[in-house]
């Protein structure tokens, strides 16, 4: 084993002021002996981590709002702690500047903020079938947003019911077949058509087919209007306060970004008692066109109504920054070579208020990532001898609007796509305590999984696929890009059989955040937290990254999965 001891009196990395001064003090050292074939180290701590994750939900970070008033104080955070951990500066640009400048940490990445007054969104339908015209309520019933920078949007459209919105080829489905969208509005189910062969679709796993956001890409290729989806909790993964307090407030788009895919003008959520609502209201049973979406052969349906969608809005362009720093390989050879560790430092700012408290301080979603990525960059770089590659330390903005951190580095790599081997996604941290396991997003999809199996069976720990695939997480978290470009990524978030606790364990503390806490004001830190298992978790992301490093063979997607197209077709340009 490799021992690697911290030589400093306690884990001071930022004291927030009034002014916003930065404090940082220590230093690392690391010595080092081998023991078989796992490395660890004491560098990854769980004191370290709470301290980070507290620093970082603190709520003088205003919840870390992309573009918000509490940017400014979080990127400073960022950029101390790199200095302090001994990051190279590889960005382009400086936080309130007009022109790129080296010796930077940041990337910056151009949005533009719109957002809709509540108190005036309207939507309405009517029509030959319904009685009388139906007027939803903002909130309770319906949510609603466009990407058009306009200042009065209003549009409206005939409403078809398209089941799943799916247009699959290879899997012998189109739920626009016979029917011409242009110009309408669309009612979509989500996730993936519930077939029962289980042969197509990726059978109980989600494909990208499911996600909400691919309704609404292939919605826009079909030349649609707009998009209304259909929410049903146990569909979406997460309850209505998420889908509503994830598109109220102020949103972001990122318009300059060429390899982002279309959008309708309008998209929205609605409720399914709303969507019951206005079913009967012109005759027609959800249930029923539910089972008959989920059957082969399925048409569309035009539904006899017409919508109405009425949105006043402000916008402005918003500047916002990827935090880049970089630790370069100690073999020449390779040392243009790099493995990409990430996580996104954004959240959601101050918004509605909940209980008196507008303030979304993400400390689990996603302070704790942030802090695990410090963490293993500290450990990185206190390793002797030094890795043979390069790593890459990269704390994303706008992941909660649309990875748009992520799809402007990729589109601006701050180093060759094809001289990326891996990304290490790290997002959302074990904070009960210490698992036997560790549960791989995506299981299958790439060699890397194969790194972390050898890994946890030397940490005496055993991998287990996402107990969810139905949800689809893979599609879900910040690496998704980078895995769409071809890079081989890995998600591997936390374990569920915890160590000295009751069987159930898991689904009690997950299931009572994401029911009360995700993406709500109340996301806060909380001193009780244990995170030995998160240390433990980031532990093995380290030694991933290390083996990667090390090796004389890249990483790579498996035969089957829906990424290795890209990525043979990137490594034939070279």
């Amino acid at each position: 084993m490799e021992h690697c001891r911290k030589r400093r009196s306690s884990m001071t990395i930022c004291a927030f002021f009034s002014t916003v001064a930065v404090m940082a003090t220590g230093s690392v050292g690391c010595n080092q002996e081998t023991v078989g074939n796992l490395q660890t180290t004491d560098d990854i701590t769980a004191e370290d981590l709470a301290t980070y994750t507290r620093e970082l939900s603190d709520d003088s970070l205003k919840g870390r709002g992309t573009g918000g008033e509490g940017q400014g104080a979080t990127l400073e955070y960022l950029r101390a702690a790199y200095e302090r951990i001994g990051l190279a500066p590889v960005g382009d640009s400086a936080p309130g500047e007009t022109s790129a400048r080296e010796g930077q940490f940041f990337q910056e990445v151009e949005l533009v903020g719109i957002a809709t007054d509540p108190d005036t969104a309207a939507l309405s339908f009517a029509g030959s079938k319904a009685a009388e015209a139906l007027e939803l309520r903002y909130g309770p019933d319906f949510v609603t947003w466009t990407p058009e920078p306009e200042e009065e949007f209003e549009i409206g459209g005939d409403l078809v019911f398209v089941g799943y919105g799916v247009d699959a080829p290879e899997e012998r489905w189109n739920d626009f077949d016979g029917l011409d969208v242009k110009g309408k509005i669309l009612l979509v189910l989500v996730n993936d058509p519930p077939l029962e062969d289980q042969s197509r679709f990726g059978g109980e796993a989600m494909t990208y087919y499911g996600r909400w956001t691919y309704k609404i890409e292939e919605a826009a290729r079909q030349g649609a209007a707009g998009v209304l989806l259909i929410h049903e909790t146990e569909a979406a993964g997460y309850g209505w306060n998420v889908a509503y307090s994830s598109f109220i407030g102020e949103l972001m788009w990122a318009p300059e970004l060429s390899v982002l895919p279309p959008l309708t003008p309008l998209q929205g959520w609605i409720s399914r008692d709303a969507t019951d609502q206005i079913l009967r209201s012109a005759g027609l049973d959800i249930n029923e066109l539910a089972s008959a979406a989920a059957r082969d052969g399925f048409k569309p349906v035009d539904l006899g109504l017409t919508v109405s969608a009425h949105l006043d809005n402000s916008t402005r362009t918003v500047a916002s920054y990827n935090v880049v720093g970089a630790i370069e390989g100690a073999d020449p050879a390779v040392a243009d070579e790099y493995i990409i560790y990430m996580a996104h430092w954004d959240h959601f700012g101050v918004g509605e208020p909940v209980d008196g408290d507008a303030i979304y301080n993400g400390a689990l979603d996603n302070a704790t990532g942030t802090a695990g990525m410090l963490e293993v960059a500290e450990a990185w770089a206190a390793t002797e001898p030094p890795p043979r590659r390069s790593a890459l330390f990269v704390a994303t903005t706008a992941e909660e609007w649309g990875f748009f951190g992520t799809v402007t580095y990729i589109e601006n790599p701050i180093t060759p796509l094809e001289k990326t081997l891996a990304v290490i996604n790290i997002d959302g941290l074990n904070v009960w305590g210490p698992t036997e396991d560790m549960m791989i997003i995506g299981m299958g999809k790439s060699t890397l999984d194969d790194d972390l199996t050898e890994v946890l069976m030397e940490q005496g720990r055993t991998p287990i696929p996402d107990p969810e695939p139905e949800k689809g997480y893979y599609f879900r978290a910040d690496h998704f890009p980078f895995a769409l470009a071809g890079i081989p990524a890995l998600y591997a978030p936390c374990g569920m059989s915890y160590v000295n606790e009751p069987e159930g364990f898991y689904e009690q503390v997950w299931g009572e955040y994401e029911a009360n806490h995700y993406h709500q004001p109340s996301d806060e830190f909380d001193p009780s937290w244990d995170f030995s298992g998160a240390a433990q978790d980031m532990e093995a992301l380290l030694q991933v990254g290390l083996r990667v490093s090390a090796a004389d063979t890249w990483p790579e997607w498996r035969p089957d999965s829906e990424f290795k197209a890209a990525r043979d077709a990137m490594m034939q340009i070279q």
